[in-house]
């Protein structure tokens, strides 16, 4: 099994990107944090300030089987603005792994037309962003490879379906119950 990369820009949303990376963990799944900033700490759009595992220039991501973006602002657009991330991602979705996204950052793979004829979800006002899409307004939506979710509000039922996608039912159910989610 590959790992699973958690982008963090400054300005992100800290629940849907700390609660994705604790679900994920409690999981089993190899769960890096990257900064896109640089630097090791990254503060999110609430001041909370998080030190990532990596840094984006450090790795190749050639083990990626997932990339995961949490949203928040200015997060999402920082995601966007970062032209090697922006690159990565274009080719690991040629390589077909899973590429995620929850709140405003779907945003990122609708700019770069990933979307196109799939369906997603995102933070109410944001449909616009997602260039091609089939908006469902769901709380969180899988369609192909991509998984988005809608806002904080659903980052464990988000990453409870990153699981699932990952490692099965059995062990998405084993993490929720022990969450006492179900």
């Amino acid at each position: 099994m590959g790992k699973v990369y958690v982008f963090f820009a400054e300005g992100f949303e800290e629940v849907e990107a700390l609660g994705t990376v604790d679900i994920l963990r409690r999981a089993g799944v190899d769960a890096v944090t990257v900064s896109t900033t640089e630097k090791e700490f990254v503060a999110g759009a609430h001041g909370v300030k998080v030190a990532c595992d990596v840094m984006f220039s450090q790795q190749t991501f050639d083990d990626a089987e997932m990339i995961v973006l949490p949203g928040g602002l200015p997060g999402a657009t920082n995601l966007y603005d970062h032209e090697g991330l922006r690159k990565l991602i274009v080719r690991k979705n040629e390589e077909g792994i899973y590429l995620a996204a929850i709140c405003a950052a779907p945003l990122v793979y609708g700019r770069l037309g990933l979307l196109e004829g799939k369906k997603a979800t995102c933070y109410p006002g944001f449909e616009k962003e997602l260039a091609g899409a089939e908006t469902c307004g769901n709380d969180v939506e899988r369609c192909g490879n991509v998984i988005t979710g809608k806002g904080p509000g659903f980052t464990f039922k988000f990453a409870l379906t990153l699981v699932e996608a990952l490692k099965g039912r059995q062990v998405a159910d084993e993490v929720a119950g022990g969450m006492l989610l179900r």
